[in-house]
């Protein structure tokens, strides 16, 4: 297969995978394509910030600035089916009600939400939309686009970094529990740049804000678990995303 077919079929597969978008018939779902398609998850970021940026502009037209980002996020989760947000919460339900790793493994594959989980999806979900909301439209925008590129870059590295933790059963997550190259690596990086680079400033706090976050909770994933998970992945997403934000709009001028 030319290698540009093949690149072609993998993005298509990381799209159908990551999203709620189809994929062309053509492009079927071998795992084999999954396994390399690992370096695309921030263009995926790219394609969800975007929606999100553009729902939040034009609901910024229509609406205050509240409710625009409100809209942004509704956008988003309705383009990922809140893939990453279901992560957040099972793992949280997990951390905070098992103390063995064989216990936190089981409570992650309930698919009922409890207590530690809703909590950490609405405070997560509050916390982002408020710094949204704290900038102009514009910069909002463009926090978007780079915040759910780079959190998304951040796991590719957390994979990069740590063992597959579960060893048998199924799991979404397994058809990318494989080493990480530093090409993938460096493919993903590079993704990130545009956005970035547009934002200009505030890229360094969050950017920074981010990397401290990725880092102790892959620490922290290693200590109890010795190892990722596919939700603790959806975790780590939502929390380099929220470091981001958070970092960002330290160096962003406040709307009058």
């Amino acid at each position: 297969m030319p290698a540009a077919k093949r690149e072609l079929i993998r993005l298509f597969a990381a799209i159908q995978f990551f999203t709620c978008l189809p994929a062309p018939a053509w492009v079927g779902h071998s795992q084999e394509h999954l396994r390399g398609a690992i370096h695309y998850l921030p263009v995926i970021g790219l394609l969800v910030g975007c929606t999100g940026a553009a729902a939040l502009l034009l609901g910024s037209l229509l609406w205050p600035p509240l409710v625009a980002v409100v809209a942004s996020s509704v956008a988003t989760i309705l383009l990922t089916g809140a893939l990453h947000e279901d992560g957040l919460a099972d793992a949280m339900d997990g951390f905070g009600g098992g103390r063995t790793r064989d216990q936190v493994l089981a409570i992650m594959k309930d698919p009922r939400i409890g207590v530690f989980g809703a909590s950490a999806l609405v405070l997560a979900l509050l916390l982002k939309m408020t710094c949204l909301q704290a900038v102009v439209p514009a910069r909002a925008a463009l926090l978007l686009v780079s915040g759910h590129a780079l959190s998304r870059f951040g796991v590719v590295v957390l994979m990069a970094c740590l063992p597959y933790a579960r060893e048998t059963g199924p799991s979404r997550a397994r058809p990318f529990a494989q080493d990480v190259s530093s090409v993938s690596i460096a493919v993903a990086g590079l993704t990130c740049i545009a956005p970035l680079a547009l934002l200009g400033a505030p890229t360094l706090g969050g950017a920074a804000a981010a990397a401290m976050l990725g880092g102790i909770w892959g620490l922290y994933l290693r200590r109890r678990l010795g190892g990722y998970t596919g939700d603790s992945m959806g975790a780590g997403q939502q929390l380099m995303e929220l470091g981001f934000y958070l970092g960002a709009i330290t160096r962003l001028p406040w709307p009058s």
